[in-house]
């Protein structure tokens, strides 16, 4: 009876332990499974190789091509302006008259001087033309003969003095009409009209800025210079045959000039107070949309960068070792991929070092990245519509 007894304890044990195991295994998938690491979503691309456009800007001023300085050229007063300030003024118009009677009587005063001596001109030759046949008969002394030549010469050269100072006069007169050299923008009058106008530094009535065509100035600094020389060396931009940029402006609302240009001169030395070298280019600007001392941002456009590597801004983060990216392995997971970064292409970066063809970069998503974690690659607009739970993971590099 004792040895029944026994064998049911023994029983009873062995069950006991049997539904212990059965709940701890029972137990222990659930919490494994709730420790899996999660798939994060995320969009990712795959870099492909190809020659792109690159795009240099600057920052620059619209300057005029040709300002002149309107200037009184004779003494007089100001008698009429005849533009209106500020306004477009056509080339060969007139703009200011001065007084022209002082210089009428002075060219009449002239023209009166050159009649006389040209009438004792006629008379030195009248009276050399009636010695040279009585001296060849030896009717006349050679010094009669000699004395008509000379009187015949001064004549003429008296004339001659008479003629300039007629043609000084007559130019005199033309200056009190002033006009304009060039189509341009006029500025407001510096004297007013009944003004006394002397010649000299204060000879100043305006000034007209031509519009078209427009001048861009901006500087490239010795750096950029540097940075470009090395870049095409090594091949990893190839700029336009003899550098022949086609410029493009952009204006502070960010809309864009009508008509490109192109460069039509370079400083030829570097400015050693500020580091960097003038360029200047020049567009065509018939509507006068660009004006002189206008701030305008300045494209150039025509190099290109062979079998580059572009990446998304937004996937490329900084840490304290530089850039880097994070990129998927084989196993569709994640790594950091340190980077080294050239110029942006639009929203675009590009890649100098780092990457190849073939590589996946995770563009978004990017709190929830860290070393190892399985991704998986949905399109950004499928991750809007799936409310994400997980809590960002921490960041490594």
């Amino acid at each position: 009876m004792r040895k029944n007894v026994l064998h049911r304890d023994v029983l009873f044990g062995l069950g006991l332990l049997a539904l212990a195991a059965f709940s701890l295994v029972g137990c222990s998938e659930p919490e494994q499974a709730a420790k899996a690491p999660p798939v994060i979503p995320a969009t990712v691309i795959t870099i492909e190789q190809q020659d792109t456009p690159v795009v240099f800007e600057f920052t620059g001023q619209a300057e005029s091509s040709r300002q002149v300085e309107i200037r009184a050229r004779v003494d007089g007063f100001l008698e009429e302006q005849t533009y209106q300030d500020g306004a477009l003024v056509q080339a060969k118009q007139v703009m200011f008259k001065l007084d022209q009677k002082p210089l009428q009587a002075t060219l009449q005063q002239v023209q009166g001087e050159l009649a006389l001596h040209q009438a004792r001109h006629t008379t030195a030759k009248a009276n050399l033309k009636r010695i040279k046949p009585l001296a060849e008969q030896d009717a006349v002394s050679k010094k009669d003969l000699d004395d008509a030549v000379g009187k015949e010469s001064e004549a003429k050269a008296s004339v001659l003095a008479a003629e300039g100072a007629v043609r000084e006069a007559e130019l005199n007169l033309g200056y009190t009409t002033i006009f304009t050299p060039v189509t341009g923008l006029a500025s407001k009058a510096v004297k007013q009209e009944g003004s006394y106008i002397p010649t000299g530094q204060d000879s100043l009535l305006t000034y007209v800025a031509q519009l078209d065509p427009v001048w861009v100035n901006f500087s490239v600094s010795e750096n950029q210079l540097l940075s470009g020389r090395k870049q095409q060396a090594a091949g990893l931009i190839v700029m336009p045959p003899e550098d022949k940029f086609v410029v493009e402006v952009v204006f502070a609302d960010g809309s864009t000039h009508p008509h490109k240009g192109h460069v039509n001169f370079a400083e030829p030395t570097v400015d050693p107070e500020t580091g960097t070298m003038l360029i200047r280019a020049e567009l065509a600007n018939p509507e006068s949309q660009m004006r002189p001392g206008q701030f305008v941002r300045v494209r150039l456009h025509g190099a290109s960068r062979p079998n580059a590597v572009l990446v998304p801004q937004t996937a490329v983060l900084q840490g304290a070792k530089g850039h880097f990216v994070w990129v998927l392995n084989k196993e569709s997971k994640a790594e950091v991929r340190a980077i080294e970064t050239g110029s942006w292409h639009g929203n675009d970066w590009f890649i100098v070092n780092g990457l190849a063809a073939g590589d996946q970069v995770v563009v978004d998503n990017l709190l929830k990245m860290s070393q190892g974690v399985s991704v998986k690659n949905v399109p950004a607009e499928d991750q809007q519509k799936q409310p994400s739970t997980d809590k960002p993971a921490e960041k490594t590099e």
